[in-house]
Formats: C-alpha cells, structure tokens, sequence
C-alpha cells in the first residue's frame, strides 16, 4: 500500500477544509494517509498552504530523499506552491497513475560553529538593530577574498529564494541553477550589485567589525546572534526539494502572473 504525508496550514480555514477533501480523496483510491513523523516510510507528500508552509515542511520532509511533494497554493504568490486548488484533484489522479514531472530546488547548509541549519530560500547577514550602524561583511570563496559590503546586510540565495527576499533587494530572478546569488541590502557603496557565485564553491562570511553584533537570519525563521569571531559557512548540500510540476507549465507565464509583468500600472 503506498502512503502519503498530508501537511496544511492550520491558520487557514479554507486549507483545513481542503485537506479533509485531500484526505478523503487518497483514503478512496487505497492510499494509507500519515503523519509528518512517519515520513520517511511515505511515497510522497500534500502540501496545502503558501510558500511559508512549504518551507516549514519542506526541512522536514527532505529526510526522506525519495520523496517528492505536491506543493497546492493556498496563499497569495505562490511561488513554489505553483498548484491551483482548481488542478490539484487532476495532478493528484496523475500522480497515482504515475504521468507527472518533477523539478528538483537545491537546498543549502549554512554552518556556524558546531550548529547545521539548512536553507530553501536564503542565508540574512544584517546589522543587529534598525538604529544601528552599517555592518561590514566579508565574503570569501574558495580561500578567495570577494568582497567586503558595507550595508544593512547580505543576502545569500538559492535560485528558489531568487523570487524572494533577494528579489526585493533588487536581485536576478533564476528558479534552478546550480548557483547562489550573494545580494547586498541598501549598500553604502552603489556600485555594490547582486554578483552569481558557482553552486560547487563554499561561501564563508564574517562581521568585520569587532566592536559589532549582528544576526544570521535562515529562511525567515531560524535566527542566531553572530559576533565578529564567528565563521559562517555556506554551501550546497546533497539534499533536494522535489516538486510536482502542473503540466504544461510555463515558468515565465508564472513569473508574468505573479509579478504582474506587463499590467498597467494605473
């Protein structure tokens, strides 16, 4: 009997009500329903919710290297949720016969000291406070001194956080490449621009001031406090995000819809 993992955000009403659909639909057509801690014996997995659920749950379930995951939108861009409510129930029926593409997103493994976090979307070097100086940065690649940014902080990015925070600091847009972007935040020095680092090279990154702190942000979520002594080195790891993909798809009609390219802007 196969199984699946079903996963929803559970601040959501409407995603609560699609996943009691969701689990009823697999429960007819023979499929044994789990939950998230019995992921590693499941075939693949339900994500009902927006990219922030995936993300959540996406760390968890990449345990099981096999798995792949039928990401539906249920928040408002969607990026790496790309599966509309009004087509799950037809991917769902394509999955079990087997007829699907998958894409598979790199995941990163951002190390200081002794602690391990991963990142689906980007690795946050900032200032400590809103009120605090600039901080200064020191990237190195390989042994090789790249740069050292004066500004609110950098942002290390998987081509999945492309469409993300790095976006917003006005970086390139790539979804998959075998590439981290490495973006400044509001630079002192404007000629500072986003620059594309090799995905086979490891990044390691300090606060050069001494007399200053500042904060290593993953994803949003997971934050620790750095000090200029600290190390924090960024690569690729052998993990994969595996994503259902809508037939037909058509990355740059997503990046069109989502960024509202072309519309009129009054």
């Amino acid at each position: 009997m196969k199984k699946v993992c079903i996963i929803y955000n559970d601040n959501k009403k409407e995603a609560l009500g699609f996943y009691e659909k969701t689990v009823t639909y697999f429960e007819k057509n023979g499929l044994e329903v789990c939950s998230i801690e019995d992921v590693k014996s499941c075939d693949f997995a339900v994500v009902i919710g927006g990219d922030g659920t995936l993300l959540r749950a996406g760390k968890k379930l990449i345990v099981n290297r096999d798995l792949f995951i039928i990401a539906v939108n249920m928040g408002s861009l969607g990026f790496l949720t790309e599966i509309k409510v009004q087509e799950a129930f037809e991917i769902y029926e394509q999955v079990l016969k087997g007829d699907y593409e998958l894409e598979e997103r790199r995941v990163m493994e951002v190390t200081i000291g002794t602690k391990t976090l991963l990142a689906i979307n980007e690795a946050v070097i900032s200032k400590g406070e809103i009120l605090t100086k600039l901080v200064k940065i020191g990237v190195y690649s390989k042994g090789y001194f790249v740069n050292t940014y004066r500004a609110d902080g950098v942002i290390i990015a998987t081509p999945t956080g492309s469409t993300g925070y790095s976006l917003s600091a006005g970086g390139p847009i790539k979804p998959t490449l075998n590439a981290m972007l490495v973006t400044p935040i509001a630079p002192h020095n404007l000629s500072l621009r986003p620059i594309v680092i090799d995905g086979n090279e490891e990044l390691v990154c300090s606060i050069e001031d001494l007399d200053q702190v500042g904060y290593l942000t993953v994803d949003g979520e997971q934050i620790c406090k750095i000090s200029p002594e600290n190390k924090i080195k960024i690569k690729y790891s052998n993990k994969t995000l595996k994503l259902v993909l809508p037939k037909n798809r058509d990355y740059y009609d997503v990046l069109r819809e989502k960024l509202k390219w072309g519309n009129k802007l009054y």
